[in-house]
C-alpha cells in the first residue's frame, strides 16, 4: 500500500514489498561500490540517476535486501518501464528514485539535485514541485471534483497553474466534460485519467507510475497508456512506469528488468511479443535443468542446482551469506553478477522455504 500526503512537511510513504532474504544490511553497505563524487557532471539528458543504490529492510537475521548496489540512468523525455518478478525490487526502486523512501546506501539524483541527503521538508518540496505520481489506487480526494483534484498539488504549494498548459493536459486526456464530476461519478478509467492529469498539471520533471493500469479493465488501461505515451511524445514529459504487463511495457521506449534487487537486462524499443519472450527466457534461466522433471541436477552433480535426483522440485541456489545467485538471461545485454571469489553455494532442501514460500537457507 502506498500512502502519499501531498505538500505536507511530514509526509511519508508506507510501502509493503515482498522480497527474498539476502545479505545483511552491514554486508550490503560495506560491499556497496564507491558512489559518484559530489559535483560529478550530470549526464546530458538525464532526468534521474542512482549510483550504488542499496535498500534493506529489517535488522539482524530478519534483514532483507530489496535493492543491491543498483546503477541506473533515466533518460529525459523518454518513457522507461521497470519489470521483474514479484519481490524483485521494482516498486522499491521507483520509491527510492522518487524520494518516497530512504536508501540504505548509495546516492540518487533528480536532475542535478542529490536527494539522498535532503531533509524531510526539502524532500516534500522537491516531490511537490518537480515530480508527478500515479499509483494503482488513484488516490483522489472524494470530496473534490476532477478539476480540484488535478490542481490540488499546486493549490497546496500556493502556485497558480499555467492555464494554457492545464487546458492542453485536460484536452489531451479527454476530461473537458468531466471536470465538475467527483470521483464517485467517474469510471475507473476516468479516475485514472484525472490522476494522470494531476501528475502532469504542474509540468513536473518526472512522472512515476506504479502499476497505473492495475485496477483498470483492458480498454481503460490502453487509454491511460496511450495518454502516458502522448505525454512523452507531445508534451515532452519523462515517465517511469512499473508494471508486470508486457503489453503495457510495449508503450515505452526502454524496458529495464530487475531480479534479486539488481538490473539484469534491458530492451530498447520493446514490443509485447519481445517482452513476453524475454520474460520467458528469464523464467527459464531461473529454473535449472533437471529440477522440474525429477532428473539429475546440473553438471555440479545430483542436487547441486537442479535439485535432488528424482525429487521433482527445483532447489534455489543461494550464497551462504543469504544472497541468491542472479542467473544470466539468454541474449541479455547485462551480464549476471558473478559470486565473489571464495563464495560457496548451498542448496535449499525440501524444507528450505518459510511459511510464505520464500526460500530460506538450511543449517
Amino acid at each position: 500500500m502506498d500512502l502519499v500526503t501531498l505538500g505536507s512537511a511530514g509526509d511519508k510513504a508506507v510501502m509493503c514489498q515482498d522480497v527474498q532474504g539476502r545479505r545483511t544490511i552491514e554486508e550490503a553497505v560495506v560491499s556497496t561500490p564507491a558512489a559518484a563524487t559530489p559535483g560529478r557532471p550530470l549526464a546530458e539528458g538525464t532526468a534521474a540517476r542512482a549510483r550504488g543504490l542499496t535498500k534493506a529492510y529489517g535488522s539482524g537475521e530478519t534483514t532483507v535486501l530489496a535493492l543491491d548496489s543498483v546503477d541506473v540512468d533515466i533518460a529525459r523525455g523518454r518513457f522507461t518501464t521497470v519489470m521483474g518478478p514479484s519481490g524483485s525490487g521494482k516498486s522499491t526502486l521507483m520509491h527510492c528514485l522518487a524520494g518516497l523512501d530512504t536508501v540504505s546506501a548509495g546516492q540518487v539524483w533528480i536532475g542535478d539535485t542529490e536527494i539522498t541527503g535532503l531533509k524531510d521538508r526539502e524532500l516534500t518540496r522537491l516531490r511537490r514541485d518537480r515530480i508527478g505520481f500515479m499509483f494503482q489506487s488513484f488516490n483522489l480526494i472524494p470530496t473534490l471534483n476532477a478539476l480540484e483534484n488535478i490542481t490540488l498539488p499546486m493549490d497546496i504549494a500556493g502556485r497558480k497553474p499555467d492555464e494554457e498548459w492545464l487546458d492542453r493536459v485536460i484536452d489531451t486526456l479527454g476530461l473537458r466534460d468531466r471536470l465538475k464530476h467527483r470521483p464517485s461519478q467517474l469510471s475507473g478509467g476516468q479516475q485514472q485519467r484525472v490522476a494522470c492529469a494531476r501528475a502532469l498539471a504542474s509540468r513536473p520533471e518526472l512522472i512515476f507510475a506504479d502499476e497505473p493500469t492495475g485496477n483498470l479493465d483492458s480498454r481503460s488501461g490502453l487509454e491511460v497508456l496511450g495518454f502516458l505515451r502522448e505525454a512523452v511524445d507531445s508534451l515532452g514529459q519523462t515517465v517511469v512506469m512499473v508494471t508486470h504487463d508486457p503489453g503495457a511495457a510495449a508503450h515505452s521506449d526502454l524496458v529495464l528488468y530487475l531480479a534479486d534487487g539488481r538490473i539484469v537486462d534491458e530492451m530498447e524499443h520493446p514490443t509485447a511479443e519481445a517482452v513476453l519472450e524475454r520474460m520467458r527466457l528469464f523464467a527459464g534461466a531461473q529454473t535449472p535443468a533437471g529440477g522440474d522433471d525429477g532428473g539429475p541436477g546440473n553438471a555440479g552433480g545430483p542436487g547441486h542446482a537442479g535439485g535432488p535426483a528424482g525429487s521433482g522440485r527445483t532447489a534455489p541456489v543461494r550464497r551462504v551469506d543469504g544472497a541468491p545467485r542472479t542467473p544470466r538471461i539468454p541474449g541479455s545485454t547485462r551480464p549476471s553478477r558473478p559470486g565473489a571469489a571464495g563464495d560457496r553455494f548451498v542448496e535449499d532442501g525440501p524444507r528450505g522455504t518459510d511459511g510464505d514460500g520464500a526460500a530460506v537457507e538450511e543449517a
